[in-house]
């Protein structure tokens, strides 16, 4: 088990409301002890076009550094890759999307983040959906190594083609899933990431996928949902076991953060009142150090029955 496990959140509603220096400044204020610097719209962003990218970053570094908080993962274009029935508007969104994929896994290794989450992609044809990822992955590997960053594979889930609205499994969905893809790549350059609340969409409680996922897991996405929709909500919020979900990361002594990728529930994702969005982000401080805490005392329990 991580000696300290830090609390994390990712930025985007946050920056987009604070901007960039007040949002940190705020994050590290409320208590957060790192940041997962989300870069899905914002690499658009003319502060992280390719003349911009190293002064935003070295910004960004300088308050953190000034606050005391740092940037502990960051999270990619999304989605990664689409198929289209246009040709034409496949290959321009691709062809427009892989140089800022790139420019997200720069940004992220200057800012000293450990991993940045880079969603595998959902290919039509299933049975080369995985040679098409791994594919896809290995093309990437070359600027992990020259930016000293992790690619992060998260669990993903779909769409049915019969009801649009109804959430099905995809790529990834399972924690043996994530293993099993994560296993054919090489673990200096990649590792997991998973999203807690995208679990129960698919089926499978987020305690058993992380027991599938074992000691391969390295990082998290943490927030609640109905098991319906994506919701994104707080902890406790929804119909996560969050006993359950502690527990299971005591079990596999998991050593990475606690990193939130709340958004969905209106105080975040709606409002443009610094004031409600700071008193949301105070209680999800709250509720992380609350399990946070919950983890290190199954851990405890754990190693006690170990130890008689």
């Amino acid at each position: 088990m991580k000696e300290k496990m830090k609390l994390s959140t990712t930025t985007d509603k946050f920056f987009e409301l604070f901007g960039y220096e007040e949002g940190i400044r705020t994050l590290a204020d409320i208590g957060f002890d790192a940041l997962d610097m989300n870069l899905i719209t914002c690499i658009y962003n003319e502060e992280f076009s390719d003349q911009n990218l190293e002064k935003t970053c070295a910004k960004l570094l300088s308050v953190a550094k000034e606050c005391g908080i740092c940037f502990n993962q960051a999270h990619a274009p999304f989605p990664t890759y689409r198929f289209l029935d246009d040709k034409a508007k496949m290959e321009e969104y691709n062809t427009k999307v892989y140089p800022k994929l790139i420019n997200s896994i720069k940004a992220a290794g200057i800012l000293g983040a450990q991993q940045i989450v880079v969603h595998p992609i959902d290919v039509p044809d299933k049975r080369i959906q995985k040679e098409f990822n791994l594919e896809f992955y290995n093309r990437l590997e070359p600027y992990c190594k020259e930016y000293n960053i992790k690619i992060a594979l998260e669990n993903m889930w779909g769409h049915s083609q019969v009801d649009h609205s109804k959430i099905i499994p995809n790529v990834c969905s399972y924690g043996r899933d994530l293993a099993d893809y994560c296993n054919a790549l090489d673990p200096r350059y990649f590792t997991i990431c998973l999203d807690i609340g995208h679990c129960g969409l698919v089926g499978q409680s987020a305690d058993n996928a992380i027991r599938e996922i074992g000691s391969g897991l390295h990082a998290l996405h943490v927030h609640d949902t109905d098991h319906v929709r994506d919701l994104h909500t707080l902890p406790y919020f929804g119909k996560i076991d969050w006993d359950a979900v502690t527990k299971a990361l005591a079990e596999v002594d998991y050593d990475g953060d606690f990193t939130y990728e709340v958004g969905g529930t209106y105080l975040v994702h709606y409002t443009n009142d610094k004031v409600l969005m700071r008193k949301a982000f105070e209680l999800m401080e709250v509720t992380g150090r609350k399990l946070i805490s919950m983890i290190y005392d199954a851990a405890e329990k754990i190693n006690g029955n170990n130890n008689t």
